[in-house]
């Protein structure tokens, strides 16, 4: 029997024990049910219950017989390195690119491209998530940064979950803004009405992200993002919320929009972190990808 190691990043804090496991393990929610059941899923040396709704940073063990999987093997997928040491590595993401397997993706992720480019990844998160500290949509581009081995996980989770890794965010916003700038505060949950999907709502996760507008266009606002928290797809359900959903989403937004994209126009622009060897307060930028700068070129700037 092999002992797998789930971390819980704060995007996934609140969530229930067999949903998380399943995702990670990439097996299905009533064979983690049966695995939590059957005592081998452990919270902090306890065995644990499904229903248990966990928080950022808590790890997750669970005890099960290792199956081969061809779906982890290395693939020469090109990735923008942006930076990289012994202890971490920065990626800019493109956009479609899915971060790890699950959800009925096999193969073809960001953890198969790193297997290829990276000489270690940090094992916290089974060989299902191998360094994968925090997760960008499929469908948003931009920066992310990936763990090299346990101890820089450790401490990347912990600036996660204390809120002193800063991600910024960029977004073409349908609509006007009201204001320059602003604090959107709600409760997020899972949607009853698709699991799949994430909706305001009071029995929920306080979700807290700041805004200020960077351009206006007829019809449309470049927005910047600053995350408080980091629930799952926080930015594209408060875009909604108000009344303005981000430019190209399939989910969170207008059924039709012009630009025939393939996902939405978001862009994780900016991280600041501190690194876990050497202390220093590190800032990387990755610049909006092509197909955002060219909606942005047919657009018309308000005076």
């Amino acid at each position: 029997m092999e002992s797998k190691s789930f971390a819980v990043p704060a995007e996934r804090a609140g969530e229930r024990a067999d949903v998380f496991l399943a995702e990670c393990a990439g097996i299905s929610r009533s064979h983690a049910k049966k695995l939590i059941e059957e005592g081998k899923v452990t919270l902090g040396g306890a065995e644990v219950r499904g229903s248990r709704l966990l928080k950022a940073g808590e790890i997750l063990c669970m005890a099960e017989e290792e199956k081969e999987n061809l779906d982890l093997e290395p693939q020469n997928i090109p990735l923008d390195i942006v930076y990289q040491d012994k202890d971490i590595a920065v990626i800019n993401k493109p956009q479609g690119l899915t971060v790890h397997a699950g959800g009925g993706t096999h193969g073809s992720t960001l953890v198969n491209a790193l297997l290829y480019h990276l000489d270690s990844l940090s094992g916290i998160n089974g060989v299902i998530r191998p360094g994968i500290v925090h997760r960008i949509d499929k469908n948003t581009s931009g920066l992310l940064v990936v763990a090299k081995n346990d101890a820089a996980h450790l401490s990347l989770s912990k600036q996660i979950e204390k809120k002193t890794c800063k991600r910024i965010y960029i977004a073409l916003l349908e609509g006007n803004l009201k204001e320059e700038s602003g604090t959107i505060e709600t409760h997020i949950a899972r949607s009853e009405k698709d699991r799949k999907k994430m909706a305001v709502s009071s029995r929920g996760r306080l979700a807290v992200t700041d805004y200020r507008v960077l351009e206006r266009y007829e019809g449309y606002t470049l927005t910047e993002f600053s995350l408080r928290t980091g629930r799952t797809h926080q930015i594209r359900v408060h875009a909604k919320y108000i009344g303005h959903p981000v430019v190209g989403d399939k989910e969170y937004g207008f059924k039709k929009e012009k630009f025939a994209l393939n996902g939405q126009l978001l862009h994780a622009a900016k991280l600041i972190l501190v690194h876990p060897a050497t202390g220093e307060e590190m800032t990387f930028a990755a610049p909006l990808p092509d197909y955002f700068l060219a909606v942005l070129k047919k657009l018309k700037k308000r005076p």
